[in-house]
């Protein structure tokens, strides 16, 4: 009876999640915006910085590479910190670096687009292994892609609202709110997180060589390659798809925004199925993403001329998308239960790297002469070549469950026992 007693509260509240993985999300939406916003703005920038287009965007590449570069260098530096202070930290950072870039010329807001890179992937890094402090083990998944639908409003409406606020202020105007914003999150962090660290999911005393041993992981790299494979997949298509509207599928302008805005809405659905099942069946949303954006690609490129049939597929094309993302950080959390921080911050720097490539790929395809629907086809191409890697990732994790005994299955046994918090040891 004790026992039924025990765990009744617990079922009751099943459905909740903390408000501080809430907050983080706040965060990471403020964060998030400056990404997205740059692109809305970038012919004004050029302008008032007198630059060429093409200089102006190297201001996206280098958000790029503080992400890519910097993040998993950050969070092995502030290992030892406590995650509310990690957190305050890095927004404070990227707050100040968005502030000296806006005063500055050229190469300063060069510069300092850099460090905000590398001050946003150390947050996303530390807030996602905050997250899963939060909650019990049967939730991370879904508390990780709550914290990661705050892109996902960066995307929908952060983006094209300061977009739109920077044309009536001037382009700083956008990012001046990103800054009000992000001084909101901090003060939120603040009041809403514990100062200290008092879960079962972290090691007792953080260790840079244990966080180094783990990143040694083949299994964890085939996690980062998935990553790297999928996000591309469906942002080559996301990030042409306002040509092929405005171009192919002769879309009046006025409803171009409204359409990429589905692209958002349907990112939402995706997080919240990903997030309730991935915790427990996580290949089951990774084969399921990818399968449809194979699919929702390949029917993207042909009924792109249709407006009717295209607007859906942008819809499900999100779905398909944002359900593989709490699964990709559920099998990193399992991976990497013992040393996460590390393994987080190269997971959003493999996110980013995804990214990064689409318009090389693109790039490569166009300037052969290739219609502008082919970059959906390197799309699908791109999740096909993910899906096999899914599998042996599947198999690998089958494999030492069935056989206890060998000393890969002693290794996988060890890794979900460290994963699940021991309540002796809380209590302690």
């Amino acid at each position: 009876m004790a026992g039924i007693t025990a765990e009744t509260p617990r079922n009751t509240r099943s459905d909740r999640l903390p408000a501080g993985v809430y907050l983080l999300s706040f965060s990471l939406f403020a964060m998030g915006t400056a990404e997205f916003l740059l692109a809305g703005v970038l012919p004004a920038v050029a302008a008032d910085l007198e630059v060429t287009l093409s200089s102006a965007g190297f201001l996206i590449t280098a958000f790029a590479l503080g992400v890519v570069i910097g993040g998993p260098p950050f969070a092995v530096l502030s290992l030892h910190w406590p995650r509310r202070t990690a957190l305050v930290a890095t927004q404070g950072l990227f707050a100040v670096s968005i502030v000296v870039g806006l005063l500055g010329d050229y190469q300063l807001l060069l510069l300092t687009r850099v460090v905000a890179g590398i001050a946003y992937a150390g947050f996303f890094a530390v807030a996602s292994v905050t997250a899963i402090s939060l909650v019990t083990p049967d939730r991370n998944a879904r508390a990780s892609g709550v914290v990661v639908s705050g892109l996902s409003v960066a995307m929908v409406a952060g983006g094209p609202a300061g977009t739109l606020l920077s044309h009536f202020i001037q382009w700083r105007g956008g990012f001046w709110a990103v800054v009000a914003l992000t001084v909101a999150g901090i003060i939120g962090c603040l009041l809403g997180l514990p100062a200290a660290d008092s879960d079962g999911n972290r090691p007792a005393e953080p260790s840079v060589s244990r966080e180094l041993a783990t990143m040694r992981k083949p299994m964890l790299w085939g996690i980062y390659a998935i990553t790297i494979l999928t996000t591309a997949a469906y942002m080559i298509t996301f990030n042409y798809l306002a040509a092929m509207l405005a171009d192919i599928t002769a879309i009046p302008e006025v409803w171009i925004p409204a359409i990429l805005a589905l692209f958002g809405v349907g990112a939402f659905v995706g997080l919240s199925i990903g997030g309730r099942i991935s915790d427990k069946r996580p290949h089951v949303a990774l084969l399921t993403g990818a399968s449809a954006i194979v699919i929702l690609s390949v029917v993207m490129a042909v009924v792109i001329q249709q407006a009717w049939a295209v607007v859906p597929t942008v819809f499900l094309l999100g779905v398909a998308a944002f359900v593989l993302n709490p699964a990709v950080y559920g099998r990193v959390f399992a991976l990497a239960a013992d040393a996460p921080t590390l393994a987080g911050a190269t997971t959003v720097s493999a996110f980013q790297l995804g990214i990064s490539i689409t318009p090389v790929l693109a790039a490569v395809s166009l300037t052969q002469g290739a219609a502008l629907t082919s970059v959906c086809l390197i799309g699908a191409a791109l999740a096909a070549a993910a899906l096999p890697l899914i599998l042996l990732d599947r198999a690998r994790q089958a494999r030492p469950a069935a056989d206890p005994t060998s000393a890969a299955g002693r290794s996988a046994h060890e890794e979900v026992a460290t994963a699940r918090p021991d309540p002796e040891r809380n209590q302690r």
